[in-house]
């Protein structure tokens, strides 16, 4: 598992509140990384995509990027008197997840940190369509900060997948829990590992594969299911010196159990897993996963697998 060594932290330029600043700063501190602040620019009327492109349209485009690396400079004046080591960097790219990707590839960063946007009446985060594009195609670890405050001892979730279902690589786990491992180690905080299964996918495929009409044994099904999926549960989470009482086997589904397991545990950070699922390594998401991560009550960590840790290229011309 590579080490979080270089952060780069998105900076939004329309709002004074920077969440993920905020977050990037923290562990930046914890970690003794080095922080990046990214404003990623545009404004159509500015482009030249509407009417040809003139000398007067450049300028303006330069003089709004200078404008906001004096706006970034601003906030990185504090961070580097407090001892980090920050850069500031102002792009004109569009659209904004592509513009964030290109920069994340060009200055080799381990990990990317980006608000999301908060609901006050449910106090939870709600994803927006740059949020899932960065989810999908991000080529590094994508943390997404919901906008609260971060405990002092953070309680991090593992949400594992030991019977390796969605064509999940089954290393994908070790990284998951590696890394949920050593942010705690850096940040004084604790690991808990979840796992749900869906008891009614085994009754299904029973009652699928009965060609005729027999009285099957559900509870029977359902025990077997459960013993399945606690042997592998326990085994990946004794192999990482998760105890018993951390660990959580929950019968259910995912996007109903891990936001309530979160609730309850008052976590900071779930840590999860993304796929590819086609040969152009794009992240795939599904139905599930996409309501469970719209209902979290705390932060998201995105984990890619090693095979698509190897670099990428994402040209300003590539269909998305």
């Amino acid at each position: 598992m590579k080490e979080i060594s270089k952060i780069l932290a998105v900076i939004d330029p329309t709002t004074q509140d920077q969440p993920g600043l905020r977050r990037a700063s923290w562990l930046a501190k914890k970690t003794g990384a080095e922080l990046e602040l990214l404003v990623c620019y545009y404004n159509e009327y500015l482009s030249g995509d509407r009417l040809f492109d003139s000398p007067s349209l450049e300028k303006a485009r330069e003089e709004v990027i200078k404008s906001q690396e004096r706006h970034i400079e601003a906030l990185a004046k504090p961070l580097r008197a407090d001892g980090l080591t920050v850069k500031v960097s102002a792009v004109w790219d569009h659209p904004l997840h592509e513009g964030i990707i290109r920069h994340a590839l060009t200055s080799r960063a381990d990990i990317v940190i980006k608000d999301t946007h908060h609901h006050s009446v449910i106090t939870r985060a709600l994803l927006t369509n740059t949020d899932w594009n960065l989810i999908r195609t991000c080529p590094t670890r994508l943390w997404l900060v919901n906008p609260v405050e971060m405990s002092n001892t953070p309680v991090i979730i593992a949400a594992i997948d030991p019977m390796n279902q969605h064509d999940k690589p089954a290393a994908l786990d070790d990284e998951i829990l590696l890394l949920s491992k050593s942010l705690a180690n850096k940040v004084g905080g604790e690991v808990h590992a979840f796992h749900s299964y869906d008891p009614r996918i085994a009754v299904a495929t029973a009652t699928a594969n009965a060609y005729i009409p027999v009285s099957l044994p559900f509870d029977e099904i359902e025990k077997q299911m459960h013993e399945d999926h606690q042997k592998r549960f326990k085994e990946i989470t004794e192999f990482h010196k998760i105890d018993d009482d951390k660990s959580h086997l929950v019968a259910g589904l995912t996007h109903e159990e891990l936001p309530a397991i979160a609730e309850k545990l008052s976590a900071n950070v779930v840590v999860m897993g993304a796929v590819a699922r086609n040969r152009w390594k794009r992240m795939f998401i599904g139905a599930t996963a996409e309501r469970t991560l719209d209902h979290l009550p705390c932060d998201l960590l995105i984990v890619k697998p090693d095979w698509f840790k190897t670099p990428v290229s994402l040209d300003k011309h590539e269909a998305a």
